[in-house]
């Protein structure tokens, strides 16, 4: 193409030799300039006749979405030059390199008296009609006298080539197909642009506006019936676009073309990929595409990106990773407000909720349940699309709650389900799905809460959608599914055997009118399996149980290796291989069954409630036909209970999973036990030791020192504190009621991503050979650092067996068998305890505790004894040593170390008790006792704090009159070396206790104290203003705290739902950094206190007269020297009612 010849524009000259009056015109702007051929332009601009050699063409300026121009351009003319004004308006397609002259939107010729009696202010001039509007020019004309510079240039049209003929051709032909549908003249121009092609070689400049020109009308041609090859387009489409790279100045009108002819392909003939890379290239485009543009508004409009969008909502669901990342491009393209915005959130959902259910990872549905939610804020109230979001929102809620287990999930997912029926009355089209997903709902809920109210409406909501699907309906396949499973577990609760036999019944009519390629089909065939076996139970038809084993084998070969579904298979084979067992005992059943409770519990893919719940049912199953299995099974439910808890990202919803299944708080004794009946007692101490403390054992590893690490890596150790601090403040955050739901899902979403980074980073640390055992559960070589100082008494309550171990300072532990106590015995006499502490409080201080001593002298008896007589004769353990006991189950609500045999010998003296031979200490676990003792070497200067409040406020309890002069008594009896404080009265606020634990090393704390049991994570200290809790007590890290002594009431026993992980205030503290504290296990009388705390720290300190120093290891001889010394004066349960915890 011959390019347009730029030159200055001198003045004219008349022959008279005169200076002629020139005119200046502005191109002010434009309007209605519509493209007779429809097509996007790449810029508008506007051409004036100079004189008969060339014409004056304007800047190419871009067309807005009004259709609009602005230029501002001016050029000055001769009347003389011309004998007429002549103007066009044309639209050029390449905003780089301009091939030819561009496509006419508009002439116009005019005299020049016509022009000039406009004066010099703006005037319009219109152009013939284009597409239903008269294009228009504004104008505005000064007469001047001189030649001045201008805007614009000069083009020599007699210099124009054969390339830009042709193209003009091309142009003007393909004009007239547009408006007249007449096929040749569609001809004439591919025919004028592929000669214009063939001109322009590869190489050539023009190459890609000739391919671009060609491409458009073969693709009108297409969209239109005239041409039916798209294919050769849409190439000439991609050839133009690598011509031009992403910062050409028609790169962006490139991509426009490109994904025309690919959303018409996919038009015509159905082609996914094609609308898929359209989705892809409109994400590239639209950001390049200006706002206020005629592109802008065509490419983001309803022709446009809202068409790919709904053409992508439409396509079948995908769940691989290619269509997932196709849903999220069309979010990103989709704006906030946009009205398909809700519809592509939820079939993003759909993918990724699709991908859950094939692959089970939590990450998935829980970005699922986030979609949902955001899909539904844009649906209020009255919104023609609200029903199914809420159904939505609902389902993957419950879908969440099966696979994390957190019943706020499933309680939200029923009240969402419910307003989504209420929006679907009697003769709405979807309200059987409704009705369905309620009744699946509430048949979950009554698995975990045995509510039968919710059986019987789910049985009568699944009737009523039955009925909505008659014979032929597409889906009574899934309703008929769905009433058996209703009826199956009504069956479960009242045992009718009419419902176990329609159930049958219903599942065999499903499975029959289902086709054998449905992905739902294996559900279907282990829920008739289930039923089956049941049957078999009661009948002892083997047809039953037979078949039930070949369905579920039929299961497993329709479900890849991963599906998370086979974790039901192997649940349904091992329940029928069990039936069978228990009916015919053939060995080979159990060896079976037991294979695939393993396969199950084991099973990747799916989510930790189900596999702990099929490994607590294996490990009660194996101690039932005592099979060497047992061991295994309790070390499974341990792995998945940590892997599961560690989920949680609060301290409280960790104890909620923890207490959420039937029958784990009592696996970590009967773990100890089962090891201890089959001669593994190392094994015992260790099984024990995981299973209990599971709560602090989780918080404790986010403060694990790391000194040897640091050493060896100091990088990884780096990495490791400080993910372990960003865990543990996310925890912390999370552990106060986020009420937004979507934002407590991405807060959730936020401390797995964290957890699932600490998890590689330890992972990595274990790489290391000498820390290869880093975080994970400790050997007994390990635990039996608990005893450097002192024998460790494990005290284990099961049901199969109750005995204590005693861990040694060295060797192997010692077995002592209770043969006397088993736990309904240990269960009634901690309820008797309780009765007598409670007596004991109304009676005078002189009255002899008659029911305490018989209990006293039962524990004594039955299960100190036993236990003395290892200590002394096999032990040979000296007279006063330190001993530890660490009780389990219901001994914990037991005074054990106040036990005596209330004796008289021959000889008039008396039989020692248990604190007369040996000087006895508490240990929540044995990990806290190694725990403590570590950290002892990080020991201070030491302050000493006692804090007291004695008058809480309103409500809180009632005044404590002997709270002052008990600390008064304290700071007296504190040696002067020591820097003293006190925090009382107005000062004890929960902030200021909070502030004088941390700036203190010895703490002595006066006031009421209560321990919740329900909650024990909310047991508290009451101060002036709000509560110290046991929380807030836990959220600080106090290592170089030293001793505790609790003058409160409760601060030593735990909780009932969860005896054996301990948690109580002493043990809160301990876990802060205290390493010895001084609990109370009830009420404490603070009158008669005084006499204990005096007497004990007169021992505590006594030697430091002579310049010794503070040692808080002193704390329990110092108790145990106070508690006898204070006998005549002190009542016998306000003597019990002090513990030692700690070193």
């Amino acid at each position: 193409m011959s390019h347009a010849v730029r030159r200055s524009f001198r003045p004219t000259i008349t022959h008279s030799g005169r200076e002629e009056r020139h005119i200046r015109l502005e191109i002010v702007s434009g309007k209605n300039l519509r493209v007779p051929s429809q097509r996007i332009p790449a810029g508008i601009h506007v051409s004036i006749n100079v004189d008969s050699r060339g014409r004056w063409k304007s800047a190419l300026n871009v067309l807005s979405f009004e259709e609009s121009v602005v230029w501002g351009d001016t050029v000055t003319l001769s009347s003389r030059a011309s004998h007429a004004f002549s103007v066009e308006i044309r639209a050029s397609y390449e905003a780089d390199r301009m091939l030819g002259s561009g496509e006419v939107i508009g002439k116009l010729q005019m005299s020049w008296d016509e022009l000039l009696n406009h004066g010099d202010e703006p005037f319009d001039i219109s152009f013939p009609l284009v597409r239903d509007v008269h294009p228009s020019l504004t104008l505005r004309i000064t007469i001047v006298h001189a030649c001045d510079n201008q805007n614009g240039a000069l083009s020599n049209f007699l210099l124009d080539s054969k390339i830009a003929r042709d193209t003009d051709a091309g142009h003007t032909k393909f004009i007239e197909y547009v408006t007249s549908g007449n096929v040749s003249h569609l001809n004439a121009a591919v025919e004028h642009f592929q000669l214009v092609l063939d001109q322009c070689p590869v190489s050539h400049p023009d190459h890609a506006a000739a391919l671009t020109n060609l491409a458009w009308a073969r693709l009108q041609g297409f969209i239109r019936n005239d041409l039916e090859d798209i294919d050769v387009t849409t190439s000439l489409f991609r050839d133009a676009l690598a011509l031009r790279p992403q910062h050409h100045l028609d790169y962006p009108l490139s991509l426009y073309n490109l994904t025309e002819a690919l959303t018409w392909r996919h038009i015509k003939k159905s082609t996914t990929a094609d609308i898929r890379e359209a989705a892809h290239l409109y994400r590239e485009l639209l950001p390049l595409c200006p706002n206020g543009t005629y592109l802008r508004s065509i490419a983001a409009g309803p022709n446009g990106v809202d068409d790919v969008i709904g053409r992508c909502n439409n396509l079948p669901k995908d769940a691989s990773d290619k269509g997932i990342q196709l849903r999220r491009v069309i979010i990103e393209i989709c704006p906030l407000d946009h009205q398909f915005r809700p519809k592509a959130l939820n079939e993003l959902a759909d993918a990724v909720e699709a991908r859950f259910k094939q692959c089970g990872s939590i990450d998935d549905i829980d970005e699922t349940i986030q979609l949902r939610r955001e899909a539904l804020s844009m649906c209020p109230e009255g919104h023609a699309d609200r029903d199914s979001c809420l159904n939505n929102l609902a389902f993957s809620l419950v879908s969440c709650f099966n696979h994390q287990g957190k019943p706020n999930d499933l309680d939200e997912g029923i009240s969402l389900h419910e307003e989504a029926l209420r929006l679907r009355p009697v003769g709405h089209k979807y309200r059987d799905f409704s009705l369905v997903n309620l009744g699946s709902a509430l048949i979950t809920r009554s698995e975990k809460r045995r509510d039968m109210n919710d059986i019987t409406r789910a049985v009568s909501l699944y009737r009523e959608a039955l009925a909505l699907q008659p014979p032929g309906h597409p889906h009574r396949d899934t309703m008929l599914n769905n009433l058996a499973l209703a009826l199956k577990h009504r069956y479960d609760k009242l045992r009718v055997i009419e419902d176990l036999n329609e159930a049958i019944d219903r599942y065999q009519e499903s499975l029959r009118l289902m086709r054998l390629d449905n992905p739902e089909r294996h559900m279907h065939l282990f829920n008739l399996s289930s039923a089956l076996c049941f049957r078999f139970t009661q009948t002892q038809e083997n047809e039953d149980v037979d078949e039930a084993i070949t369905l579920c084998q039929e299961t497993l070969a329709l479900l890849s290796s991963l599906h998370p579904d086979r974790h039901f298979s192997y649940m349904r084979l091992q329940q029928a291989y069990l039936c069978r067992y228990q009916i015919l005992h053939d060995p080979a059943d159990l060896s079976l069954a037991i294979e695939n409770f393993r396969l199950a519990s084991r099973h990747p893919t799916q989510g930790f409630p189900r596999r702990i719940t099929e490994a607590i049912y294996w490990a009660e199953q194996a101690e039932i036909f005592q099979h060497e299995s047992a061991l295994e099974a309790y070390q499974i439910c341990f792995e998945l209970f940590d892997s599961h808890v560690m989920t949680r990202s609060s301290i409280i919803s960790r104890r909620e999973a923890a207490t959420a299944f039937d029958g784990a708080q009592s696996l970590p004794v009967d773990a100890a036990s089962c090891a201890i009946r089959r001669d593994h007692l190392l094994r015992a101490v260790e099984l024990v030791e995981q299973g209990r403390g599971q709560q602090w054992s989780l918080a404790s590893r986010l403060r694990t020192p790391v000194e040897d690490l640091e050493s060896a890596n100091p990088t990884l150790a780096h990495n490791y504190l400080e993910l372990s601090k960003l865990l543990s403040n996310a925890a912390q955050n999370n552990s106060a009621t986020i009420t937004d739901k979507a934002i407590a899902d991405r807060a959730a979403t936020e401390y797995r991503r964290l957890t699932e980074q600490w998890a590689a980073v330890v992972a990595e640390i274990r790489d290391i050979r000498v820390f290869s055992r880093f975080l994970l559960p400790p050997l007994y070589e390990d635990l039996q650092a608990a005893a450097r100082q002192g024998p460790v008494i494990i005290l284990i309550a099961s049901e199969y067996s109750c005995s204590a171990i005693i861990v040694p300072t060295s060797g192997d532990p010692h077995h002592v068998p209770l043969p006397s106590v088993t736990l309904a015995e240990l269960t009634n006499l901690k309820d008797r305890f309780a009765r007598a502490i409670r007596h004991a409080r109304v009676m005078g201080p002189k009255v002899p505790r008659n029911d305490l001593i018989v209990l006293l002298r039962t524990v004594w008896d039955t299960i100190v004894l036993p236990i003395v007589n290892v200590l002394q004769h096999g032990l040979q353990l000296k007279f006063l040593s330190r001993i530890w006991l660490c009780p389990t189950a219901a001994f914990t609500s037991i005074p054990l170390h106040a036990a005596h045999p209330f004796k008289t010998n021959a000889d008039g003296s008396k039989e020692p008790c248990l604190e007369d031979l040996y000087i006895c200490s508490y240990t929540p676990t044995l990990s806290a006792l190694v725990r403590s003792r570590q950290l002892m070497k990080k020991r201070v200067t030491p302050s000493f704090v006692t804090i007291g409040q004695g008058q809480p406020g309103a409500g809180k309890g009632k005044e404590l009159l002997a709270v002052d002069s008990e600390l008064e008594l304290v700071q007296k009896l504190v040696p002067a070396t020591a820097n003293r404080t006190t925090v009382s009265g107005d000062a004890a606020t929960r902030a200021g206790a909070l502030e004088a634990l941390q700036q203190n090393t010895w703490v002595h704390l006066a006031c009421h104290g209560k321990q919740d049991r329900t909650q024990p994570y909310h047991s508290h200290f009451v101060m002036r203003d709000e509560h110290l809790t046991l929380l807030d007590i836990m959220e600080k890290d106090i290592p170089h705290a030293e001793f505790a002594f609790l003058s409160a009431c409760h601060t030593a026993v735990g909780d009932e739902k969860t005896p054996d992980e301990v948690i109580h205030l002493a043990a809160g503290l301990q876990f802060s950094g205290f390493k010895s504290v001084i609990g109370t296990l009830w009420e404490v009388d603070d009158s008669v206190a005084q006499h204990v705390v005096e007497a004990f720290y007169k021992n505590m300190f006594k030697d430091l007269e002579d310049g010794g120093v503070m040692d808080c290891t002193k704390a329990a001889w110092a108790l145990n020297r106070a508690t006898h010394s204070v006998k005549t004066k002190v009542p016998l349960e306000q003597r019990m009612v002090f513990v030692h915890i700690g070193v």
